[in-house]
């Protein structure tokens, strides 16, 4: 499964939250792409998710991907996510038929603002 976002703002905030603190990596790449409409994406109904589902790690959070994998319903599943929100991430699923529709560009090195860092 691929975990990805609706945005590279989402993005890095997604990422940032899950860094050490003070730790800015020098590796990191975006990689955008385009899902044709063609595709269908699934979005999870919110109502599903636990209450308070944002504010915890609870791995009974992964069956919902799990389920949606096992399913094999479709390439693309919106999800919605507890970083921003309101803001959508994107789970990708490589071994679905329409995968190879998905439309991949280059990546491209991406560094967060020093900024983000200052004590």
């Amino acid at each position: 499964m691929v975990y990805a976002s609706t945005s590279l703002a989402l993005a890095a905030v997604e990422t940032f939250v899950n860094l050490e603190p003070k730790l800015r990596p020098a590796d990191l790449v975006a990689l955008s792409g385009t899902i044709p409409s063609s595709i269908p994406v699934e979005r999870l109904d919110c109502a599903a998710l636990p209450a308070r589902w944002f504010a915890s790690r609870d791995e009974s959070l992964r069956a919902f991907g799990d389920q949606w994998i096992q399913r094999g319903s479709s390439s693309a599943l919106l999800v919605p996510s507890a970083a921003i929100r309101g803001d959508w991430n994107i789970l990708l699923n490589p071994e679905h038929p329409d995968f190879s529709s998905i439309q991949l560009r280059k990546p491209e090195p991406f560094r967060f603002d020093l900024r983000l860092f200052r004590a």
